[in-house]
């Protein structure tokens, strides 16, 4: 049965008013990627810290996926060392995979952080180590691919796998972190 003009129409135009919501409407160049204030600072915090964080990705990918990164900073430390992978720095060959001193907790091209794991303390010095060793092995680290993998999210899913003591679990939205398995 062939659908009617009159009832595919309305059909359409909600089809199109949802993909046109989609869109983040703005520009990934002037999307906000200050700090949101979550970490804790590290010139008044002397002990270590480790934290993995989650953010909405950008765009419409950010109404089903979010992107992972791990933030620490050494006892002592006045800096916080960020590891993340992200795909537009494969371009041009290089590596996607980054390890630096960074902002822990920027907001991802405007959508706020949630800590998904937080260490702090005594112990945390190791952790961090451990983290720190696997993702210098990780074995992707020229590679991205958005979907199946790899991606920011089987970089997280890498070092929670060979650091079991991260003890984090990765939510549903972590699309690429089965990649692993």
């Amino acid at each position: 049965m062939k659908p009617s003009l009159p009832l595919s129409l309305p059909v359409l135009l909600l089809m199109g008013s949802i993909l046109a919501g989609c869109s983040s409407g703005g520009d990934w160049r002037t999307a906000r990627r200050d700090s949101a204030g979550i970490a804790p600072d590290p010139s008044l915090t002397p002990e270590a810290v480790l934290h993995v964080y989650g953010a909405n990705a950008w765009g419409w990918r950010g109404w089903f996926a979010i992107h992972t990164w791990i933030a620490a900073k050494r006892t002592g430390e006045d800096a916080y060392t960020v590891y993340d992978v992200v795909g537009w720095r494969g371009y041009g060959g290089r590596p996607v995979l980054r390890i630096a001193p960074d902002v822990p907790d920027r907001y991802w091209y405007g959508a706020r952080p949630k800590v998904l794991r937080a260490h702090r303390g005594k112990g945390v010095d190791a952790l961090i180590d451990a983290v720190d060793r696997a993702a210098r092995a990780y074995p992707w680290k020229t590679t991205y691919k958005a979907f199946p993998g790899p991606n920011s999210n089987t970089f997280t899913a890498w070092i929670a796998n060979k650091v079991p003591e991260l003890d984090v679990v990765l939510p549903f939205s972590a699309i690429g972190s089965g990649y692993i398995d």
